[in-house]
């Protein structure tokens, strides 16, 4: 039997359809929300999933997709306070990406090389009886992602801005007078933030014959190095200075690092249209990045990590597969999307786009892996 055929299959038994989200919310209630998109106070609502209902809070989210037809929610459970073990949602309206995949994979992607990242998936969401269309669940990068997981609590602080980028200088290469400026912080004590900064001062402080002892007693360097490789294989143009989140592991007392907002990937920026496959070089952009693949031993180690994934992760043949099975999911549910006036064969069109930069990625990122080693990548 075919692949084409096995999925047909799955479809036709139900694998491939999407769980049901019905949101209520008094009309006046829903009135105020519109009149004032970038409200972020959370109003009341019910959220009834299957035969569960549930008391929410619900609030717009995001800055550019604010201003679509289509917007984005953050969803905070508030009776029951956890369900299945969340406090907190957001529901993705993913409406710049075509594929409205892109995030899901990247997300998935950084779990299989083993980075944190949160779990996603993609609901079919009605307001009030109408049909809003597609979205993708996304899990918030919490304490209760940490407990979920069995991880050792500890602060979790988001790089909101693009002065999150490790330097001393801001990218308009204005000295910083704040170290925090671009974090905030969503889980621990404004105490927790001085780690932060002991990072930060390391980072662009410490002599280079000190920097390799010292940076590990304050960053997780080898999943750091896992997830630089994960940004660079999805080419995150943002990533590095944005679209992250760090958690300081309160048993080994460092920062290790997690992906967010990836929508901008597989080939796309973040407004939809197509990058070169050469867009995002293989050292990345941070001043922590080129601190660390300026020390022989992380260099070599880094290089280790992304030979092992563009052999094993980051390749057609894996990721095929999984292309072809999420976009399965989704055709049958395109027609119902108000917001979405393409058929199932664009779908086609884009798993061809992302195959394609897939392919081509590899392949320069292996040619530059060669370079790396060599030293030529710093000319």
């Amino acid at each position: 039997m075919s692949e084409h055929s096995i999925l047909k299959n799955m479809y036709l038994i139900g694998v491939f359809k999407l769980q049901k989200y019905e949101i209520f919310i008094n009309p006046k209630t829903l009135n105020q929300l519109n009149k004032d998109i970038w409200m972020d106070e959370h109003v009341q609502a019910v959220l009834k999933i299957g035969n569960n209902q549930y008391s929410i809070g619900l609030a717009y989210r995001g800055n550019v997709i604010r201003k679509k037809k289509k917007k984005s929610f953050n969803i905070i459970f508030q009776k029951p306070f956890t369900v299945n073990g969340a406090h907190e949602v957001h529901l993705n309206a993913e409406y710049n990406d075509i594929s409205l995949s892109r995030n899901k994979l990247s997300f998935d992607f950084f779990d299989t090389i083993g980075v944190i990242s949160p779990n996603s998936k993609h609901v079919l969401l009605y307001i009030n009886g109408f049909c809003k269309g597609i979205y993708l669940e996304i899990e918030s990068f919490d304490q209760f992602l940490l407990q979920k997981r069995n991880l050792p609590m500890g602060p979790i602080i988001y790089a909101t801005n693009y002065y999150a980028n490790f330097s001393l200088l801001s990218p308009k290469k204005k000295l910083k007078t704040d170290l925090l400026e671009g974090y905030t912080l969503k889980y621990g004590d404004e105490d927790d933030l001085s780690h932060l900064e002991d990072l930060i001062t390391k980072t662009n402080t410490v002599k280079n014959e000190e920097f390799e002892e010292e940076i590990t007693k304050v960053l997780n360097v080898d999943q750091y190095l896992t997830w630089l490789a994960g940004v660079v294989c999805t080419q995150n143009f943002d990533g590095f200075i944005h679209n992250y989140a760090l958690y300081r592991n309160s048993e080994t007392n460092t920062f290790e690092i997690t992906p967010w907002d990836y929508d901008g990937t597989w080939g796309r920026d973040l407004h939809g249209k197509r990058l070169d496959h050469d867009f995002v070089p293989i050292t990345g952009y941070n001043t922590l990045t080129g601190r660390l693949l300026h020390v022989p031993n992380f260099k070599k180690k880094y290089c280790e990590i992304l030979s092992y994934i563009l052999e094993s992760q980051f390749t057609v043949e894996t990721q095929i597969g999984i292309i072809e099975e999420l976009f399965e999911t989704l055709k049958p549910h395109l027609q119902m999307d108000p917001y979405i006036k393409r058929k199932g064969n664009s779908l086609d069109s884009e798993k061809d786009v992302i195959v394609n930069f897939i392919e081509k990625r590899n392949s320069y990122l292996k040619q530059q892996l060669i370079k790396l080693q060599d030293d030529k990548v710093y000319g």
